[in-house]
């Protein structure tokens, strides 16, 4: 995954519609940082983001999610994780149990739109369109901020010997904080704020090891390996829509918006004080837009 090899890979999916005897109509839909394909099965419908009607969609499970291989479930040590990792684990799903060469199409969000945008550059050919929806080709100084202060928390209890479940109402936190606007949250009620912070010491679902896998996975992305953002760009052979929030604080735009520049790509941008969250604010919008793109 990271460089490392894992003796046994199990990658989660669940499927929506039929694949076509020539194998041409499936769309690959990865989860987000963090997500799980029960958490996709909502956004796939006739008013959603992507309607199975003549499609074969496949919703994966990246790794690191605690469903498919992850820190959390295995059995000995595990090696790091990283977006071409997941990549290339959903390319040989595709083409080992399903016989799928080439993609309809590619879609994902937040996390699951680095890995699309990994599709459209390492892939290039095997994919007919892609919809990276509020990703990133690669993170910036604002990004990589926000998911570094998350792994410090999270290693210096382990390096201390202290169990790191104790960091996550603090990591909780910071995500919280990231996720809207400053000016969304200040029109908050302040018992409406101090309950936010009370939520981010529940109990989740998160381990803090797959947390932390999958942020280090998203540090370290950048579909250019180093180079210029431009070399990538002109790899992108895909009929593609770049889906950026403009007040984004936890994916920033602009890596977004310099790529689709530079490929030539257009650009949907959801303008609202949502940031992250303007998926949902802006859900009505958005999934027409995408339905469209992607039976076009």
């Amino acid at each position: 995954m990271g460089g490392g090899r894992v003796a046994e890979c199990r990658i989660g999916f669940r499927t929506f519609g039929e694949l076509n005897p020539e194998k041409s109509n499936a769309v690959l839909f990865p989860t987000w940082f963090g997500g799980r394909t029960e958490d996709l099965e909502p956004l796939i419908g006739p008013q959603g983001l992507v309607d199975p009607e003549g499609l074969f969609v496949i919703a994966v499970d990246a790794p690191g999610n605690g469903i498919s291989c992850s820190p959390s479930n295995a059995s000995g040590s595990f090696p790091g994780i990283t977006i071409p990792g997941m990549v290339e684990s959903q390319r040989r799903l595709l083409t080992e149990r399903f016989g799928i060469e080439r993609l309809h199409a590619v879609m994902g969000i937040s996390m699951g739109g680095m890995q699309t945008f990994e599709w459209m550059t390492a892939y290039a050919d095997r994919v007919v369109r892609a919809v990276p929806v509020i990703g990133s080709p690669r993170l910036n100084a604002n990004d990589l901020l926000l998911w570094n202060a998350q792994l410090r928390a999270i290693r210096a209890l382990e390096q201390a010997g202290r169990d790191p479940r104790q960091a996550m109402p603090a990591v909780y936190a910071m995500h919280q904080f990231a996720l809207e606007t400053p000016e969304r949250r200040a029109r908050l009620p302040l018992a409406d704020a101090a309950a936010l912070l009370d939520q981010t010491g529940a109990p989740g679902r998160h381990d803090p090891r797959d947390w932390a896998a999958q942020l280090e996975a998203m540090i370290a992305h950048d579909v250019a390996r180093g180079g210029p953002l431009e070399a990538a760009a002109a790899r992108v052979r895909s009929q593609s829509l770049v889906v950026v929030a403009t007040r984004d604080q936890m994916v920033h735009p602009a890596p977004a918006e310099e790529f689709a520049r530079q490929a030539g790509l257009p650009v949907l941008a959801l303008t609202s004080d949502c940031g992250h969250r303007a998926t949902a604010c802006e859900e009505a919008y958005l999934h027409r837009a995408v339905r469209r793109f992607l039976k076009r």
